[in-house]
């Protein structure tokens, strides 16, 4: 698709305090919230979604700083803020309860709602997500924090350095980053304030919260890869699962839809409540 950058016939949009909301809604059942990481889009879970959607209402939004929602005009990226904003999005909506999944980022602001609005939830999918201090910043986020460079970063993301930071997020045996995918993530990423979005968030001082997520009460599911560490969620929530992906990236939802896709019907089963549409 050329147009990755325009929305598209099934784009969806609501207005969350001040915020126009881009977001996609496909399926019927109990109503499942899957949120993207960080430079990525909603689009990071169409293939989950298509495995997903007979079973589920599932509701994907372009968080604030990407995709076709875009910049906050306040700047704040802070994960809290991020956290209110997805719930008021859902409220938004009129989906009382629902369950949610996350990957990376996605997860981050996932548990941070398990633990602002509990009885929200109804299940807790987290896949390679984060939220630790000793998290391991990847090498792209690192490069918009040199004072040299950002001002640069901020007119103009190259291509190449966005096509090495995909392949540096999939695991050893992915065949995901083509041509097609690079140019979505390089066309999303240039849309009018979404450099300059991008750069904020990853020099926005995040608050840590992880000695709160024992007090995790929502039923959880975490999804690993065997690659990744420095997570403990499934040490420190009361009650997780764990299931560990042994090839997989940082990416298991467009590496691995279809263990995903399982894992999260099968872990959620009758657990989540009917969202009233």
């Amino acid at each position: 698709m050329s147009t990755w950058s325009e929305p598209q016939p099934d784009s969806r949009f609501v207005e969350v305090a001040g915020l126009r909301i881009h977001y996609k809604r496909a399926g019927h059942g109990p109503a499942l919230v899957l949120l993207h990481g960080s430079a990525s889009s909603l689009q990071h879970f169409d293939r989950v979604t298509d495995l997903l959607s007979d079973s589920f209402d599932v509701i994907r939004p372009d968080l604030p700083a990407f995709g076709l929602t875009g910049p906050r005009k306040d700047r704040d990226y802070r994960i809290p803020m991020y956290a209110s904003t997805v719930a008021g999005f859902l409220e938004a909506l009129g989906v009382p309860r629902y369950a949610m999944a996350g990957n990376s980022l996605g997860g981050n602001i996932a548990w941070n709602v398990a633990l602002d609005h509990p009885k929200r939830l109804t299940g807790l999918v987290l896949v390679n997500a984060t939220g630790y201090p000793e998290k391991t910043v990847p090498a792209g986020m690192r490069l918009t924090r040199n004072p040299l460079v950002r001002p640069l970063l901020r007119r103009v993301m190259p291509r190449g350095a966005i096509e090495r930071n995909l392949r540096e997020a999939v695991g050893p045996h992915a065949q995901i980053v083509d041509d097609a995918m690079v140019d979505r993530a390089h066309r999303l990423m240039s849309r009018p304030g979404n450099r300059s979005a991008f750069v904020d968030f990853c020099n926005t001082d995040q608050p840590d919260r992880s000695a709160q997520i024992p007090r995790i009460t929502v039923p959880t599911l975490v999804l690993r890869s065997a690659s990744i560490d420095g997570q403990h969620f499934a040490r420190d929530i009361p009650g997780a699962q764990e299931l560990v992906h042994p090839h997989g990236g940082h990416l298991l939802p467009e590496e691995e839809p279809q263990w995903v896709a399982d894992a999260i019907a099968k872990f959620l089963g009758s657990r989540a409540d009917t969202p009233a549409n």
